[in-house]
Protein backbone atom coordinates (compact mmCIF):
# COMPACT_ATOMS: atom_id res chain seq x y z
CA UNK A 1 0.00 0.00 0.00
CA UNK A 2 2.68 2.30 0.59
CA UNK A 3 4.17 2.22 -2.92
CA UNK A 4 0.47 3.24 -4.11
CA UNK A 5 0.42 6.22 -1.71
CA UNK A 6 3.70 7.67 -3.35
CA UNK A 7 2.50 6.90 -6.57
CA UNK A 8 -0.71 8.89 -5.89
CA UNK A 9 1.12 11.40 -3.92
CA UNK A 10 3.12 11.88 -6.68
CA UNK A 11 0.74 12.14 -9.76
CA UNK A 12 -0.68 14.94 -7.63
CA UNK A 13 2.41 16.51 -7.60
CA UNK A 14 2.65 16.55 -11.02
CA UNK A 15 -0.91 17.96 -11.40
CA UNK A 16 -0.05 20.58 -9.12
CA UNK A 17 2.75 21.84 -10.60
CA UNK A 18 0.70 21.93 -13.95
CA UNK A 19 -2.50 23.80 -12.71
CA UNK A 20 0.01 26.22 -10.25
CA UNK A 21 -1.79 24.48 -7.40
CA UNK A 22 0.58 25.88 -4.58
CA UNK A 23 -0.71 24.75 -1.89
CA UNK A 24 -1.45 21.00 -3.41
CA UNK A 25 1.92 21.56 -4.36
CA UNK A 26 2.84 22.25 -0.27
CA UNK A 27 1.15 18.69 0.72
CA UNK A 28 2.29 16.62 -2.13
CA UNK A 29 5.54 16.62 -2.60
CA UNK A 30 6.96 16.04 0.50
CA UNK A 31 4.17 13.76 0.92
CA UNK A 32 6.03 11.11 -1.23
CA UNK A 33 9.32 10.90 0.17
CA UNK A 34 7.41 10.92 3.37
CA UNK A 35 5.62 7.74 2.57
CA UNK A 36 9.00 6.24 1.00
CA UNK A 37 11.32 6.85 4.39
CA UNK A 38 7.71 5.14 6.48
CA UNK A 39 7.62 2.07 4.04
CA UNK A 40 11.63 1.58 4.47
CA UNK A 41 11.42 1.34 7.80
CA UNK A 42 8.84 -0.25 8.48
CA UNK A 43 10.03 -3.37 6.06
CA UNK A 44 13.81 -3.14 6.85
CA UNK A 45 14.09 -1.56 10.18
CA UNK A 46 16.97 0.87 8.81
CA UNK A 47 19.94 -2.03 9.35
CA UNK A 48 22.74 -2.42 7.55
CA UNK A 49 23.06 -0.85 4.27
CA UNK A 50 19.44 0.32 4.35
CA UNK A 51 20.15 3.01 6.99
CA UNK A 52 22.02 4.79 3.84
CA UNK A 53 19.19 4.72 1.94
CA UNK A 54 16.90 6.19 4.85
CA UNK A 55 19.00 8.27 5.37
CA UNK A 56 19.23 9.10 1.40
CA UNK A 57 15.22 9.54 1.65
CA UNK A 58 15.44 12.41 4.80
CA UNK A 59 17.97 14.46 2.66
CA UNK A 60 16.54 14.23 -0.66
CA UNK A 61 12.68 15.45 1.22
CA UNK A 62 14.86 18.39 2.61
CA UNK A 63 16.34 19.51 -0.89
CA UNK A 64 12.42 19.19 -2.09
CA UNK A 65 11.33 21.60 0.68
CA UNK A 66 14.23 24.06 -0.35
CA UNK A 67 13.85 23.77 -3.96
CA UNK A 68 9.84 23.94 -3.98
CA UNK A 69 10.71 27.04 -1.44
CA UNK A 70 12.84 28.72 -4.10
CA UNK A 71 13.86 26.82 -7.09
CA UNK A 72 16.10 30.26 -8.02
CA UNK A 73 16.75 31.47 -4.96
CA UNK A 74 18.00 28.28 -2.73
CA UNK A 75 19.08 25.97 -5.84
CA UNK A 76 22.36 26.27 -4.59
CA UNK A 77 21.60 24.77 -0.99
CA UNK A 78 18.87 22.20 -3.01
CA UNK A 79 22.10 21.09 -5.16
CA UNK A 80 23.86 20.30 -1.98
CA UNK A 81 21.20 18.88 -0.10
CA UNK A 82 20.40 15.92 -3.72
CA UNK A 83 24.63 15.97 -3.56
CA UNK A 84 24.70 14.49 -0.22
CA UNK A 85 21.73 12.55 -0.59
CA UNK A 86 23.30 10.93 -3.97
CA UNK A 87 26.25 10.31 -1.94
CA UNK A 88 23.90 8.32 0.89
CA UNK A 89 22.89 6.23 -1.81
CA UNK A 90 26.31 5.68 -3.28
CA UNK A 91 27.20 4.53 0.15
CA UNK A 92 24.59 1.66 0.55
CA UNK A 93 24.98 0.78 -2.93
CA UNK A 94 28.18 -0.50 -1.48
CA UNK A 95 28.27 -1.90 1.54
CA UNK A 96 29.78 -4.19 1.08
CA UNK A 97 31.88 -3.23 -1.60
CA UNK A 98 31.71 -5.36 -4.81
CA UNK A 99 34.23 -6.88 -6.48
CA UNK A 100 35.23 -5.23 -9.68
CA UNK A 101 34.08 -7.16 -13.13
CA UNK A 102 34.02 -7.18 -17.06
CA UNK A 103 30.34 -5.92 -16.53
CA UNK A 104 31.63 -3.12 -14.26
CA UNK A 105 34.50 -1.78 -16.41
CA UNK A 106 31.93 -1.77 -19.30
CA UNK A 107 29.21 -0.12 -17.07
CA UNK A 108 31.82 2.45 -16.23
CA UNK A 109 32.65 3.45 -19.70
CA UNK A 110 29.29 3.99 -20.81
CA UNK A 111 28.14 6.10 -17.84
CA UNK A 112 31.18 8.23 -17.77
CA UNK A 113 31.06 8.55 -21.57
CA UNK A 114 27.45 9.35 -21.05
CA UNK A 115 28.10 11.93 -18.24
CA UNK A 116 30.91 13.86 -20.03
CA UNK A 117 28.59 14.37 -22.83
CA UNK A 118 25.80 15.89 -20.70
CA UNK A 119 28.09 17.94 -18.17
CA UNK A 120 30.47 19.41 -20.99
CA UNK A 121 26.92 20.74 -22.66
CA UNK A 122 26.02 22.26 -19.34
CA UNK A 123 29.26 23.47 -19.07
CA UNK A 124 29.50 25.52 -22.48
CA UNK A 125 26.17 27.00 -21.43
CA UNK A 126 27.09 28.06 -18.41
CA UNK A 127 30.50 29.79 -19.84
CA UNK A 128 28.39 31.76 -22.62
CA UNK A 129 25.70 33.09 -19.92
CA UNK A 130 28.73 34.26 -17.64
CA UNK A 131 27.84 32.02 -15.09
CA UNK A 132 31.06 30.36 -13.93
CA UNK A 133 30.53 30.26 -10.30
CA UNK A 134 28.40 27.18 -11.09
CA UNK A 135 31.08 25.17 -13.01
CA UNK A 136 32.61 23.52 -10.22
CA UNK A 137 29.35 22.58 -7.83
CA UNK A 138 28.15 21.00 -11.63
CA UNK A 139 31.14 18.89 -11.93
CA UNK A 140 31.18 17.68 -8.67
CA UNK A 141 27.25 16.78 -8.65
CA UNK A 142 27.52 15.29 -12.26
CA UNK A 143 30.60 12.80 -10.91
CA UNK A 144 28.86 12.01 -8.02
CA UNK A 145 25.43 10.98 -9.05
CA UNK A 146 27.29 8.98 -12.34
CA UNK A 147 29.09 6.98 -9.53
CA UNK A 148 25.48 6.17 -7.90
CA UNK A 149 24.11 5.47 -11.21
CA UNK A 150 27.02 3.18 -12.01
CA UNK A 151 26.65 1.59 -8.41
CA UNK A 152 22.91 0.69 -8.80
CA UNK A 153 23.63 -0.93 -12.56
CA UNK A 154 26.10 -3.00 -11.24
CA UNK A 155 23.35 -4.86 -8.86
CA UNK A 156 22.13 -6.33 -12.07
CA UNK A 157 24.94 -8.03 -12.00
CA UNK A 158 25.70 -9.03 -8.50
CA UNK A 159 25.08 -12.37 -7.25
CA UNK A 160 24.03 -11.13 -3.89
CA UNK A 161 20.99 -9.31 -4.98
CA UNK A 162 18.19 -10.73 -5.94
CA UNK A 163 17.30 -9.90 -10.32
CA UNK A 164 13.98 -8.12 -9.01
CA UNK A 165 15.66 -5.81 -6.83
CA UNK A 166 18.81 -4.86 -9.27
CA UNK A 167 16.56 -4.18 -11.83
CA UNK A 168 14.94 -1.57 -9.80
CA UNK A 169 17.43 -0.10 -8.39
CA UNK A 170 18.70 0.29 -11.82
CA UNK A 171 15.78 1.71 -13.66
CA UNK A 172 15.25 3.80 -10.28
CA UNK A 173 18.51 5.36 -10.39
CA UNK A 174 18.05 6.05 -14.13
CA UNK A 175 15.18 8.05 -13.77
CA UNK A 176 16.72 9.78 -10.84
CA UNK A 177 19.85 10.35 -13.07
CA UNK A 178 17.37 11.55 -15.98
CA UNK A 179 14.97 13.81 -13.87
CA UNK A 180 18.61 15.99 -13.16
CA UNK A 181 19.57 16.12 -16.33
CA UNK A 182 16.19 17.63 -17.07
CA UNK A 183 16.42 19.93 -14.47
CA UNK A 184 20.20 21.32 -15.34
CA UNK A 185 19.23 21.48 -18.84
CA UNK A 186 16.04 23.41 -18.32
CA UNK A 187 17.87 25.91 -15.73
CA UNK A 188 21.09 26.13 -17.51
CA UNK A 189 20.75 24.90 -21.13
CA UNK A 190 17.52 26.19 -22.70
CA UNK A 191 13.93 26.35 -21.54
CA UNK A 192 11.80 22.58 -22.08
CA UNK A 193 8.07 23.48 -22.01
CA UNK A 194 6.64 21.65 -19.16
CA UNK A 195 9.76 20.96 -17.97
CA UNK A 196 9.38 20.96 -14.67
CA UNK A 197 6.38 18.29 -14.83
CA UNK A 198 9.04 15.98 -16.86
CA UNK A 199 11.58 16.40 -14.14
CA UNK A 200 9.06 15.68 -11.01
CA UNK A 201 7.05 12.83 -12.35
CA UNK A 202 10.57 11.45 -13.36
CA UNK A 203 12.33 12.05 -10.15
CA UNK A 204 9.47 10.69 -8.40
CA UNK A 205 9.07 7.63 -10.14
CA UNK A 206 12.79 6.79 -9.79
CA UNK A 207 12.86 7.40 -6.16
CA UNK A 208 10.00 5.15 -5.67
CA UNK A 209 11.47 2.38 -7.68
CA UNK A 210 14.73 2.92 -5.90
CA UNK A 211 13.44 2.41 -2.73
CA UNK A 212 11.11 -0.25 -3.91
CA UNK A 213 14.26 -2.29 -5.06
CA UNK A 214 16.20 -1.58 -1.50
CA UNK A 215 13.22 -3.34 0.40
CA UNK A 216 12.93 -6.33 -2.07
CA UNK A 217 16.52 -7.15 -1.45
CA UNK A 218 16.43 -5.76 2.39
CA UNK A 219 13.18 -6.01 3.24
CA UNK A 220 11.55 -8.95 6.34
Amino acid sequence: MFWIAALGFAALESLALWKKWTRLEYLAKPAVMIILFLWLWTTTKLSGASLWFGLGILISLTGDILLMISLDRLFMAGLVAFLLAHAAYLIGFNIPIPEISAWGFFLAIMVGLGGMRVIRRILAALAANKNGRMRTPIIVYGTIISLMLLSAMMKMNDITWTANAGALVSLGTFLFYVSDIILAWHKFVTPIQNGRIYNIGAYHLGQIMLIAGVIAQFGS
